[in-house]
């Protein structure tokens, strides 16, 4: 299978999903909690897996973030009181306060598409700019510089992909201002006391409709984790922890140059005229 067909998965499994496998990743819900390790690449600081939905003995609480956007903790509810599940309408609202009030976005990244598994960096500096680094063995970046996605293969002597951001389903992290209801259909809210779940549609995704989950830790509310089905039926579920809300990426970390690398050290990439 091609790397770059892999590592665009996690642009949320549209735009190269014929050459991912057959597979599809657990549902979340699903998941056991050893399916989602720790980063063991020197290139990613180790820290506990990410929680998992409803994996058996593990918390969903997500580990802290610095700056988290949104709402404040909320108290520990009593053992005895019952669970109320989230109004739809206020879970998305809570969603769009959440993704507009994110302006920068510094973590890590553990990415799971049928059985494979890869880790990383992911930089954010909206509007319009992304990049997740992937640690080796990948030698993937994929960088999106305000108008355009590439997909880099740090190894490989052939020439980057390129998408417009429209064709991804990148709006939700890069857009300036998100209204879910708007610019996406959303066809369920879902929640339990660890997780709140919006499932949306895009139809505007290179090759088709795509579904995405995006699942939010419920206090504060916080984007942890999102599922994505591609229109060929895969799956890929991409978990965030380690989240830094005030640290501003490296501008340099978004250039996209149309030759070929000749320095394979990914941060160095510069601006083709």
């Amino acid at each position: 299978m091609n790397s770059r067909k892999f590592s665009f998965a996690v642009l949320v499994s549209f735009c190269l999903a014929a050459g991912l496998a057959d597979a599809a990743a657990a549902d979340p819900a699903n998941t056991p909690a050893s399916a989602v390790p720790a980063p063991t690449s020197s290139a990613v600081p180790q820290a506990p897996a990410p929680p998992v939905p409803g994996a058996p003995g593990q918390s969903d609480a997500v580990p802290a973030a610095q700056g988290v956007p949104g709402d404040a903790a909320a108290p520990a509810a009593a053992d005895d009181e019952p669970f109320v599940p989230i109004d739809p309408q206020v879970a998305i609202q809570k969603a769009n306060a959440y993704f507009n009030n994110v302006t920068t976005m510094v973590g890590d990244f553990v990415q799971i598409s049928g059985d494979r598994r890869s880790e990383g960096k992911i930089y954010v500096q909206k509007p319009g700019k992304l990049r997740f680094e992937y640690a080796d063995p990948a030698s993937l970046d994929i960088i999106a510089d305000g108008s355009t996605v590439a997909v880099i293969d740090r190894q490989q002597r052939s020439d980057p992909e390129f998408y417009f951001i429209w064709q991804t389903p990148l709006k939700f992290l890069l857009q300036d201002k998100i209204d879910l209801a708007k610019d996406v259909s959303v066809v369920g809210v879902t929640s339990d006391p660890n997780t709140v779940t919006i499932t949306v549609e895009d139809k505007q995704t290179f090759g088709g409709t795509s579904t995405i989950k995006l699942m939010f830790n419920p206090a504060p509310f916080q984007l942890k984790q999102w599922d994505v089905t591609d229109p060929q039926g895969n799956e890929t579920l991409v978990s965030l922890f380690n989240l830094d809300f005030t640290d501003v990426p490296d501008p340099n970390l978004f250039k996209i140059t149309q030759n070929r690398l000749e320095d394979t050290d990914s941060r160095r990439l510069n601006q083709s005229n």
